[in-house]
């Protein structure tokens, strides 16, 4: 079958960070390219509890752009094992099951979690953040049965969604209520990610919120929120006026494409602004909550500066290389917080899993996946797709997935 596969040496991460410099494209196109299209095996079923996937479609997320385009932090990669077939955000159809699989069956129409934790590496006993209900931030990830990866798409022996079929462990499996269509069914998964920010930061109806980034995850923690029935004020940061749009669409309050963050943030929380005698403005008052889905250290720094005393900063996206001055930090007693991932939550005084509240709240249309999704592409056009996204503001570009149908 034909997959997209990512590779990445020493030498040529060396050589493209060079001639990136000079044009991007050579990440995706040309003889150095960390992405190309390549013919695998099918894969086979692991061990009796997996089920295998015929993929209808894929998401393609701002992981996959920053992995293809070397962004991501090297810290992470004990955790990955290359070359790896990309693709974690999908809905597909299972045509085969292992005779250990319960409550599945030939022809269902389901997502995956796709963390690659304890149980499904075949550990036992489970590690503490697994027993924690957090199998997404497993402290085995290079550990047991599988090469290393955090998750489905980054492991060298598990491919991912961008190929026709997939395997899957059945704690992965999340079946598709009747009614929910193909395109949501690819978008749980982020809408996991920001579902579980917000349980993770949960506001109140008194929390004045700013949202750092209006893309898909930004714009699906406004989504969350409103979801969850929180009447809070929402403000979200985006610079590009077509996604800043989308995110008043949805239920943002307040929308900032350009300008000072600090006036803003004084007119819409009533902050007060001091000067330092070098260096910028920090702010008494402010937002409560904070979800930076950039957080590089501009967006890091001025939101401690911008955050009310006893805030939260929530850190959903990462860059590398971050600087920081704890200096807001420590005189306002802020926490900031990593946010990866998702897992178990207690909900109305029940146990259940991201996956499994994202998707009721999709199946009683209280949020609205299917507009998210802007672009469809063959898997031979993965160049076409990665393009969109390198450019997502000319593009008008929210959600790209490759499709098999």
């Amino acid at each position: 079958m034909k997959a997209l596969q990512f590779f990445v040496s020493v030498p040529r991460f060396v050589a493209l960070k060079s001639l990136g410099a000079i044009n991007e494209r050579v990440y995706y196109d040309g003889p150095l390219a960390t992405v190309k299209l390549v013919d695998v095996p099918e894969p086979k079923l692991p061990s009796p509890d997996w089920v295998k996937i015929k993929t209808f479609l894929c998401g393609f997320c701002g992981s996959d752009l920053n992995l293809i385009l070397l962004k991501e932090s090297p810290t992470s990669t004990p955790f990955t094992s290359f070359p790896c077939i990309l693709g974690h955000e999908l809905c597909g159809e299972i045509v085969e099951i292992g005779k250990d699989v319960k409550g599945l069956s030939t022809g269902d129409i389901v997502t995956i979690a796709p963390h690659l934790g304890c149980v499904t590496r075949g550990i036992s006993p489970e590690c503490r953040s697994c027993k924690m209900g957090r199998p997404g931030n497993c402290e085995n990830f290079a550990q047991g049965s599988f090469s290393p990866g955090m998750f489905t798409g980054i492991c060298h022996d598990i491919n991912g969604g961008f190929a026709p079929y997939l395997v899957a462990h059945t704690s992965q499996v999340f079946k598709l209520p009747q009614g929910v269509s193909h395109e949501s069914g690819a978008i749980i998964e982020p809408f996991a990610v920001a579902l579980q920010a917000v349980l993770d930061n949960k506001p109140d109806k008194n929390d004045k919120v700013l949202i750092v980034g209006g893309g898909v995850i930004g714009s699906l923690i406004v989504q969350s929120i409103r979801a969850l029935g929180i009447d809070c004020n929402i403000t979200v940061s985006e610079p590009s006026s077509f996604h800043a749009e989308f995110a008043a669409k949805v239920g943002a309050d307040n929308v900032i494409t350009g300008g000072d963050i600090f006036t803003h943030t004084q007119r819409i929380t009533g902050a007060r602004s001091y000067q330092p005698m070098m260096g910028k403005e920090i702010l008494m008052g402010g937002f409560t909550k904070i979800f930076d889905t950039v957080a590089n250290s501009e967006t890091l720094n001025n939101g401690m500066r911008v955050m009310a005393t006893g805030g939260v900063l929530s850190i959903v996206g990462i860059s590398s290389g971050v600087k920081l001055d704890p200096t807001a930090l420590w005189l306002k007693l802020q926490t900031v917080k990593g946010v990866f991932c998702y897992g178990y939550n207690t909900v109305d005084g029940k146990r259940r899993h991201a996956f499994e509240i994202a998707i009721e709240l999709v199946e009683k249309k209280k949020v609205k996946l299917d507009e998210m999704v802007t672009h469809e592409f063959p898997l031979e056009r993965y160049k076409d797709m990665i393009e969109v996204n390198v450019h997502k503001g000319k593009n008008r570009t929210i959600k790209a997935m490759v499709s098999f149908d």
